[in-house]
């Protein structure tokens, strides 16, 4: 490989590098593309949840799901459940896919107006009246909804994936990228060549018309080689550290669920996430209000033992001003990172590599090509930030100093920072979408999305008359509802499904 050329060296490996790998070699497949990886760095390795818009990224390399979740230890993952962040004792579910909003008066108020006329009902009654995967998620089971029972589901759509990150970018090296001719050089980076066009050589032999940066919060590239400024999102996200292990099951069956359960504790919450043979488990919390070791003892009470193998992770969390500066674009935790609340850490990666495909199909790239591809990913990323600052926003949570800080915390920063605009926009107004899991998570934060109806404030009504006239519209969820509880009632368990339909034992 001495004095070699590419068209694209991607530094690092792991998840990122070989994501990038697969991604550029599918679609540009005359493309001279090499990663570079050393042997002695080990990745994070944390990205084993992730979100729905990862099938947009594995139909695209037509990957199998089989022989993908065989290969990586994987799991189908429909929600993500979210534990005692409102307050201590109540839990909330954030499912994939698209709300049901047909049969409906009018949609989502539909909801409401049962709350409002039966309080009694659980704020976690609202998922279950528009999700009809919600009926599999509430009795752990799969299905792939080939009766359309469960009206709008499409099960090879709206699932994520539980995985093994380390064996994940392995497959991706071994099956997709090494067969289409990707070059694999394991090697330590010694020495850097700079020019006015960024990066000239590695290690004075290997050269590229580009350069991915997939090395880690290292950011070697980006960030210490041409000194692009990182932004920090300190004012918005809170944590800053993980303590990481994996669990063994202790009745599998039932531990084994279908989606990821986020927890909140003393200094942070804690991630479980059920893979095929094991489940990975992490603390994340912020070291200005519990230093390390104690954040370890809080860990390994919470999971009832010290005898596991734990590994602390400092994160980095924010974006780089500029994503890609010169000839050098950085995608992955070199990039900027989002605490993984709700599994952002591939979702940035798929992302930001389908930006950058479409600015590498243009003849020539231009500054405005470069300037174009960070605005609209850093745009991305920041909205996906605030998003997640959300399950902190509106909790309730008020029994340590970590929380109070939370709950006093001025949110309104700067009016043309994206917090001002959520909440004036979002959160003050009620302008949501339609559609999209901010509904669920303010449901579940006993926080109501969309305006209640003018016929509740009319003096001239009392609650018995509103009660008759929105009696079929409360029916019409309630029937779809208990529909769907019943076709979950004949599917099967998670454990049987991923046994059979997966892993053929």
């Amino acid at each position: 490989m001495d004095n070699a050329t590419y068209d694209i060296i991607i530094v690092g490996g792991g998840s990122a590098g070989w994501m990038s790998a697969s991604t550029l070699i599918k679609e540009f497949p005359d493309k001279k593309i090499a990663v570079i990886e050393s042997p002695e760095i080990a990745t994070v390795g944390v990205g084993e949840s992730t979100i729905q818009q990862i099938r947009n990224w594995s139909t695209f390399l037509e990957l199998d799901d089989k022989e993908f979740l065989k290969h990586t230890d994987g799991t189908y993952k429909l929600s993500i459940q979210f534990t005692d962040f409102y307050k201590k004792g109540e839990s909330f579910q954030y499912p994939f896919g698209i709300p049901v909003l047909e049969k409906t008066d009018f949609g989502f108020n539909d909801w409401w107006h049962k709350k409002f006329i039966y309080p009694e009902t659980p704020y976690t009654d609202y998922v279950n009246c528009y999700y009809p995967q919600m009926a599999l998620v509430n009795q752990n089971k799969l299905s792939i909804n080939k009766d359309q029972e469960f009206d709008d589901f499409y099960f090879f759509k709206d699932t994520a994936f539980h995985f093994d990150a380390t064996k994940f970018g392995l497959w991706l090296r071994d099956f997709y990228c090494l067969p289409k001719g990707v070059v694999h050089i394991k090697e330590h980076i010694d020495t850097i060549e700079q020019n006015e066009n960024g990066i000239e050589s590695l290690n004075e032999k290997h050269k590229a018309d580009l350069y991915i940066d997939c090395t880690g919060f290292a950011s070697i590239l980006l960030g210490k080689t041409l000194k692009v400024p990182f932004e920090s999102y300190s004012d918005i996200l809170p944590n800053n550290t993980a303590w990481a292990t994996k669990l063994p099951y202790k009745n599998k069956k039932e531990e084994l669920v279908n989606y990821t359960d986020c927890r909140a504790v003393e200094n942070g919450w804690i991630w479980t996430i059920p893979l095929w043979s094991r489940i990975g488990t992490g603390y994340v919390y912020s070291d200005k209000f519990i230093d390390d070791d104690a954040a370890l003892k809080q860990f390994q009470k919470h999971l009832g033992t010290d005898e596991l193998e734990f590994r602390k992770i400092k994160m980095r969390v924010g974006i780089h001003e500029r994503l890609w500066e010169k000839n050098v674009v950085a995608v992955g935790l070199s990039s900027g990172f989002i605490e993984p609340l709700e599994g952002s850490g591939l979702f940035s990666v798929h992302e930001f590599l389908r930006q950058l495909i479409r600015e590498l199909k243009r003849d020539k790239i231009s500054q405005w090509d470069r300037d174009n591809f960070t605005y609209r990913c850093k745009y991305s990323f920041r909205n996906f930030a605030e998003f997640v600052a959300l399950h902190y926003v509106l909790s309730h949570r008020d029994d340590t100093e970590y929380w109070r800080h939370i709950q006093n915390k001025n949110w309104l920063v700067e009016e043309n920072r994206g917090m001002w605009k959520l909440a004036n926009a979002k959160m003050l107004q009620h302008n949501f979408a339609k559609q999209g899991g901010i509904h669920a998570i303010a449901a579940g934060m006993h926080y109501s999305p969309t305006e209640l109806s003018e016929e509740m404030w009319e003096t001239l009504k009392d609650k018995e008359t509103l009660a008759r006239e929105w009696a079929p519209a409360i029916e019409q969820l309630n029937t779809r509802k208990n529909k769907w509880e019943a076709a979950a009632k004949k599917s099967e368990k998670t454990y049987d499904f991923l046994k059979r339909y997966i892993y053929d034992e």
